[in-house]
């Protein structure tokens, strides 16, 4: 169930989305701190919305660079595929403390949007079949409610084949 937001304490996702004028909404829901599927699948099934909808957001480095990869919480990233999406030969995850410090955000909260640094950011193709998207707000507990064009507006982002989707029959 969504709570209402003390606009004194917005993330810096939100006062970017606000000054360039994009759309959005704002889900404020409860976090399991805990939850063995993690935070992007624990924050779909608290909303009560489809996991193919709430996009985790994921830092990894492709030769080097920091990106940032943005997939649909019930995926896995495929390291080869962004690799090749960046243009690069080699990724790998960044490790979660690393994470956190170039980002300007806690992990279970790292938004695309707003970040300390600017970075390149990948969203995973299949969010073009959906009108709105969940992605972090830049706050556990917090999700942006957006159209993935905006998504990439805001972010100077491409989107790219670069999840591994669940077989599904």
């Amino acid at each position: 169930m969504a709570k209402k937001m003390d606009f004194s304490q917005a993330t810096p996702a939100l006062i970017a989305l606000g000054e360039a004028g994009i759309a959005y909404e704002l889900d404020i829901h409860d976090v399991d701190l805990h939850s063995a599927r993690g935070f992007a699948l624990n924050a779909a099934e608290t909303m009560g919305v489809d996991p193919d909808t709430v996009f985790k957001t994921l830092m990894a480095d492709v030769d080097g660079e920091h990106v940032v990869a943005v997939v649909p919480a019930d995926t896995t990233l495929n390291l080869k595929s962004l690799a090749r999406a960046g243009g690069g030969k080699h990724a790998g995850m960044m490790d979660v403390k690393r994470a956190q410090t170039v980002t300007g955000y806690v992990a279970g909260g790292i938004s695309p949007i707003g970040q300390k640094t600017a970075h390149r950011v990948f969203l995973d193709e299949s969010a073009i079949i959906h009108e709105r998207i969940y992605v972090s707000a830049g706050r556990r507990g917090w999700s942006v409610i957006i159209r993935p064009d905006d998504l990439l507006a805001i972010t100077g982002g491409e989107y790219a084949d670069i999840a591994d989707h669940p077989r599904r029959g």
